[in-house]
């Protein structure tokens, strides 16, 4: 079985010891790739003008969604990696990495033609307001072209993940966070590129990262020892195992996709009250995008330690990792709440400065207070999620992420028109409390314990 220096054991310990350790280099790497998400708006915002972030914002909603796709992807693959993994099944595991890359390498190649030639008229569909119309098809048209980069390094970092390596991961993202920077002031500020610039150095920092992480993660699983009990053949690719992954992987994508898709759902809403908010809502959610980073790093990394637990044969200590991020849970909950409501203002204005439509401001740090009380309700919903994802319990957590998705969707469209913008903002802590309440009475049914993948 794999126990290197930089793997995490998930089968040995105190649970909230390994989850920690697992978890905090997901968290990093996760916040350096918001932090270049962050810096392509910031940078818009100020130095191209309003319109600009205006029009970055309402191709996030849509882009947010394909991400969503890769990292759920990802995730429901990395369940029956990590599975094969804890039972020492290391051929099998080998064929099922190799297997993962393959497929959606392919599913990557379809989504992106089929994005770049239907970019404008997404937006359109959307609702986009016609002044920033053009610059956010280019914006997309560009990203879409980088999408297999997307899907490969996010494939390739949740297998990782699924080994115990958090670590790797981490450094190239904060390789390609860095490129990411430099590339975006030198297309933007000093060559004028505009909004098509930030889209170009995104692309060339995530195709560098893949390539990279391509050859790092190649070499890791050639050199996987394999037990001599293990007389399974490995194979490049496998139908049999793609079927049990897909039983993961699709709830995964749906669960990761809720948020996404929600906002594209919703877009058109915050679209209809024009560009001052759209630009003020697109900073808020920048904003909310790093508060979640930690919740749902935590919720990942206990998705990978309850799949090697499962393999394991073990529920009981999956149980014991649970318990024990409710105290994770709280004290970065709390830590979120304070810097929220002490610098909201001050985070906005990272985005829009005193020279933007008061209407920007205020609707960024309206959202932003008002969901600083409730990413308490994100972080359950994220861990309990977890445990079921790992376990292979696919029809729970597809329920309580259907329902998440059909409460923020149907309360945003009845409320606008009597709250205004605000019933979007307002319709994203229900579902999280709906998702969580689902998934959590699952969890206690300890139905989930019974799964069996592989």
């Amino acid at each position: 079985m794999l126990r290197k220096e930089s793997s995490t054991d998930m089968l040995a310990g105190k649970p909230w010891v390994s989850l920690i350790l697992f978890g905090l280099p997901i968290m990093l790497g996760n916040l350096f790739q918001q932090f270049y998400n962050l810096i392509d708006s910031a940078v818009v915002g100020r130095f191209v003008g309003e319109d600009a972030l205006a029009a970055v914002g309402a191709s996030y909603s849509v882009t947010n969604v394909f991400i969503a796709v890769a990292i759920g992807g990802g995730m429901g693959c990395g369940v029956i990696i990590s599975q094969y993994l804890g039972a020492g099944r290391i051929s099998a595991m080998k064929t099922a990495a190799r297997t993962a890359m393959l497929t959606f390498l392919a599913v990557s190649l379809t989504l992106g033609i089929l994005g770049f030639f239907l970019s404008r008229r997404i937006l359109v569909w959307m609702d986009t307001p016609a002044n920033v119309l053009s610059a956010a098809s280019v914006y997309l048209q560009i990203y879409f072209c980088g999408l297999p980069f997307l899907f490969m390094y996010n494939i390739q970092s949740a297998i990782f993940n699924a080994l115990g390596d958090s670590r790797t991961p981490l450094l190239l993202l904060i390789f390609s966070s860095v490129l990411n920077v430099i590339l975006d002031v030198w297309f933007v500020i000093s060559l004028y590129l505009g909004v098509a610039g930030v889209a170009i150095a995104t692309l060339i920092a995530q195709g560098i990262s893949a390539v990279i992480s391509l050859i790092l993660l190649t070499r890791k699983i050639r050199f996987l020892r394999i037990p001599e009990e293990d007389t399974g053949p490995s194979s490049v690719f496998s139908g049999k195992i793609l079927a049990s992954m897909g039983r993961v992987a699709l709830p995964s994508i749906l669960q990761q996709s809720i948020v996404s898709i929600g906002m594209l759902l919703v877009q058109a809403v915050i679209n209809g009250f024009g560009s001052s908010v759209l630009a003020g809502y697109t900073a808020a959610m920048r904003i909310q995008s790093v508060c979640i980073v930690p919740l749902l790093a935590l919720g990942n990394a206990v998705s990978t330690f309850t799949a090697q637990n499962m393999g394991a044969g073990r529920p009981d200590r999956i149980r014991r990792g649970y318990r024990s991020c409710y105290l994770i849970l709280l004290a970065l909950c709390l830590a979120i709440f304070i810097l929220l409501r002490l610098n909201a203002g001050g985070l906005i204005s990272l985005f829009l400065d005193s020279s933007h439509d008061r209407t920007a401001l205020d609707t960024g740090v309206s959202c932003t207070l008002f969901l600083s009380w409730f990413y308490l309700f994100m972080g359950l919903k994220a861990i309990t999620d977890g445990v079921l994802r790992g376990a292979g319990d696919a029809a729970a957590f597809t329920l309580a992420n259907l329902a998440n998705l059909a409460i923020r969707t149907a309360a945003a469209w009845l409320f606008a028109p009597v709250l205004g913008a605000a019933a979007v903002w307002y319709s994203i802590p229900m579902g999280w409390a709906v998702n969580y309440l689902i998934s959590g009475l699952r969890y206690l049914t300890g139905k989930w314990s019974r799964r069996d993948l592989i």
